[in-house]
């Protein structure tokens, strides 16, 4: 385990230490969760229109998978594994580049990984039939969770781990939806 975290330390510090006064004004704006809400309206907007009357349990469904990445991320295993982000480590800490403060104490996982991940898997599964563009949801979740090694205030393995929290909760969310509405139509 030791050696894993090491290997994970260095990989953090070999990210993080690719920064510019350019590339830290776009990794502020790209790792803040406010700049994304034209994307998140403009994914209702698509998901309304392409979906139809199934569009209210799709969003719901979408809803669900998020808030289950959240929690596994945020209220199962922060709690439980207690590492401190990169930019808390008493080892490293003063050697990593933050751009916006450090945020909590704790960073194992990702939130914003799960999150992410957990939105563009669920939209994929339920949405893809209406349109192929929509993996691309998987490289804003890259570039978003990304932005968070960049930032100083996650490793790269909290970021995998919340990304594949966030892929296991649109899974299982899509997998309850497609269950109850197996005989629903997603694209109308």
């Amino acid at each position: 385990m030791d050696s894993l975290i090491s290997l994970d330390q260095q990989l953090f510090l070999a990210l993080n230490g690719f920064h510019s006064e350019g590339w830290d004004e776009v990794m502020y704006w790209a790792t803040n969760k406010y700049t994304w809400i034209p994307l998140y309206l403009a994914l209702l907007v698509f998901i309304a229109r392409t979906t139809g009357k199934s569009a209210v349990y799709i969003l719901l469904t979408v809803i669900a998978a998020v808030g289950l990445a959240d929690f596994i991320a945020s209220g199962l295993m922060k709690p439980y594994f207690m590492r401190p982000r990169p930019c808390h480590d008493p080892l490293i800490g003063h050697l990593v580049h933050t751009i916006s403060g450090c945020g909590g104490r704790f960073g194992f996982s990702s939130s914003h990984a799960s999150t992410s991940f957990g939105l563009a898997t669920s939209v994929y599964l339920l949405v893809r039939p209406a349109h192929n563009a929509v993996w691309l949801l998987f490289l804003w979740a890259l570039v978003y969770s990304y932005s968070r090694v960049y930032a100083g205030v996650h490793y790269p393995g909290d970021i995998l781990a919340g990304a594949l929290a966030g892929i296991l909760a649109g899974g299982i969310c899509t997998g309850i939806y497609s269950f109850f509405f197996k005989n629903r139509k997603i694209v109308h």
